[in-house]
């Protein structure tokens, strides 16, 4: 019997010495809790350590920083629309015990911070319209086209002056959250929108009043295109017309020029004598008449017409 009882007795000390070492990670600290009590301060130090066997307990908790990420939620902004906002946040356990206390692990530790988190949420986008929460910083000058047509809303186009804007709206949830999750142990590290979309059921309004506004832009442009074509073509036909007249005018001046011309050669030419004189008048009645005479016309002239004279000694064929 005694070689059993000494198998016993060193299996017992044996699994003593187990259940009495433990090891902390790099990335966890321990709550040593006896009948589920803790007992002495958090171990924060990586190694091994001891503990009273089969009445302690080890608790390990985890000393990363932890990602919280909360589900999209509709709530209302200071201007009445309705918005789905998604948020994340990052946190860290930096007081272990109370956080074991109040908490115990970490998944009613998010519960809580969806509670938290999501009423400052709540809060925050109640106070600011949406242009407040959409827009990055109070100090954005975005570039806005100057409007020429009188009859178009000055309005159209231009974005919002805002006070605030986004970053200082997280810092309102961030401040406001993370004094609440303090008395858990939990330190809030940092917030951030991660989406911002409207509501379902004011989407397709939203949707249609932008399409809107873009298409009475477009207008604007559209007849501001169609005023400056007109414009255009009014300069064209105005310059063309310029031209036109130009060149007619320089034509006839030219062409007077060369009939002044071509008199005064005709006048040098049949007036050197009287025979020449003759053959001018001869030449000038001769292309005269297939203008006046056409066929089936008929001539009346006096006797003594120069055109007369001409015709008088031809004999009918």
């Amino acid at each position: 019997m005694k070689p059993i009882v000494f198998v016993v007795l060193f299996a017992f000390v044996i699994l003593s010495l187990k259940e009495s070492l433990y090891t902390v990670s790099e990335v966890e600290q321990v709550i040593i809790t006896q009948f589920g009590k803790p007992v002495g301060e958090a171990v924060t130090a990586a190694g091994l350590h001891l503990k009273t066997p089969y009445i302690q307990e080890v608790n390990a908790i985890d000393k990363r920083i932890l990602e919280w990420d909360g589900a999209p939620s509709d709530m209302p902004t200071k201007d009445k629309l309705y918005i789905s906002v998604d948020l994340f946040a990052r946190w860290r356990i930096t007081d272990p015990l109370q956080y074991f206390l109040r908490l115990r692990d970490e998944r009613s530790a998010q519960s809580r911070l969806d509670d938290i988190l999501g009423s400052e949420t709540r809060n925050a986008v109640a106070k600011h319209e949406l242009i407040e929460i959409i827009r990055t910083t109070k100090d954005r000058e975005p570039a806005q086209d100057s409007l020429k047509e009188s009859g178009v809303d000055a309005d159209v186009g231009n974005l919002v002056p805002i006070q605030k804007g986004r970053q200082l709206v997280e810092q309102e949830i961030f401040l406001a959250a993370a004094e609440k999750v303090q008395v858990f142990g939990i330190e809030l590290l940092d917030i951030r929108f991660k989406r911002i979309n409207y509501n379902a059921s004011v989407r397709p309004k939203i949707y249609d009043r932008m399409i809107s506004e873009r298409r009475q832009i477009a207008e604007r442009f559209l007849s501001e295109g169609n005023g400056e074509a007109a414009r255009i073509r009014g300069n064209r036909i105005r310059e063309l017309n310029k031209i036109q007249s130009e060149a007619y005018k320089e034509v006839e001046e030219i062409r007077g020029l060369a009939d002044a011309k071509a008199t005064e050669i005709y006048a040098r030419a049949y007036n050197k004598n009287t025979q020449s004189i003759e053959l001018y008048e001869f030449t000038r009645s001769m292309q005269a008449y297939p203008v006046i005479m056409e066929k089936n016309a008929t001539l009346v002239l006096s006797t003594d017409s120069d055109l007369f004279q001409f015709l008088n000694g031809i004999e009918r064929p």
